[in-house]
């Protein structure tokens, strides 16, 4: 497990004592290796890695850059190809390690191009990263100037590759916990700027997760939400009877003018949408790096702006907001 103390001492000097004192239990629960019959395998892996010396790093490219082809053997290469290939699936991304190009399910550059343009600056800023995955977004941010990045993500695979990719990369401002933001403390009134991104239809309550994410924010900070969405008129929103695109965790698409004043009701202020885009295959799409069914194994095959249940195929919202 990686040292978190480095975050420990930040939180606080953020006077986030509390937060501080509640995570390192919250930190030995989740990473208890008997309930998780594959962290001892995912460890072991991260663990056979040695701290290679790389000639550059660059967090501000599509992929996320660590060394050169130059940097390592042949032998050291295959050795850490099997080693990531043992955290399949890697579902964010793309990366660059060494002459390494792990080409994952998402094009996760392709969303931080349509948001980057519109946010605030991340210079100096405390960042929070919802649903952060593997912490590929995370990195961006990063290379954008935050001072402090902080993702969260219940599933363990993701922190665990996002800790190997933090060994290669070294020490650096920059954690993933193995959290959902229900296990943060309420009204935590941190952090400059706030992400969440593909998490709103996996929430119950959208209201509430909205409400959450205002809690984590200083007053004046940024919200930058991104979610499905439908087309359609203000307090239209589609409830999938059962599944959505194969996913069974899905519970409210609202339309645009319904996700706005979902945020405005929460208190948000300068409420504006940035970006409507239509998924498209070639950005979610199966890969070498993961080996399972993808997008296009989700849609009509007759009518692709459907989904296989006959629902609208999905389409995403970049919505920015202020809390006052």
């Amino acid at each position: 497990m990686l040292d978190y103390q480095p975050l420990f001492t930040q939180l606080l000097e953020a006077n986030a004592d509390t937060w501080a004192a509640t995570l390192p239990q919250l930190l030995t629960i989740a990473f208890d290796t008997s309930k998780h019959a594959d962290l001892p395998k995912w460890q072991a892996a991260i663990d056979a890695i040695p701290s290679f010396p790389h000639s550059h790093i660059s967090l501000d490219k599509n992929a996320v850059e660590i060394g050169c082809a130059e940097d390592l053997t042949k032998t050291q290469r295959k050795e850490l190809k099997t080693h990531l290939q043992t955290l399949h699936p890697w579902r964010k991304g793309p990366y660059q390690l060494f002459d390494i190009y792990i080409d994952t399910e998402w094009r996760s550059d392709w969303k931080w191009q349509r948001l980057q343009d519109h946010i605030s600056p991340l210079t100096y800023r405390r960042v929070l990263d919802v649903g952060c995955g593997n912490g590929y977004h995370c990195w961006r941010m990063l290379g954008a100037g935050a001072k402090m990045v902080v993702g969260i993500d219940p599933m363990l695979l993701n922190v665990m590759q996002f800790q190997l990719i933090k060994k290669l990369h070294g020490t650096a401002p920059v954690y993933v916990l193995p959290m959902g933001i229900e296990d943060m403390p309420a009204n935590l009134q941190l952090f400059d700027t706030v992400f969440s991104m593909g998490v709103l239809y996996h929430r119950r309550s959208p209201i509430d997760h909205l409400l959450e994410l205002k809690g984590c924010l200083q007053a004046g900070g940024e919200l930058i939400l991104e979610t499905l969405v439908i087309d359609g008129g203000l307090g239209e929103a589609l409830m999938p009877p059962d599944r959505y695109a194969r996913m069974r965790n899905v519970w409210f698409l609202p339309s645009c003018d319904t996700l706005v004043s979902w945020l405005q009701r929460c208190g948000f202020i300068n409420v504006r949408v940035v970006d409507v885009t239509v998924t498209s295959v070639a950005e979610q799409r199966s890969t070498e790096w993961m080996r399972f069914h993808s997008l296009q194994d989700f849609l009509d095959p007759k009518n692709p702006q459907l989904t296989i249940e006959g629902l609208p195929a999905p389409k995403r919202a970049i919505v920015i907001a202020n809390n006052p």
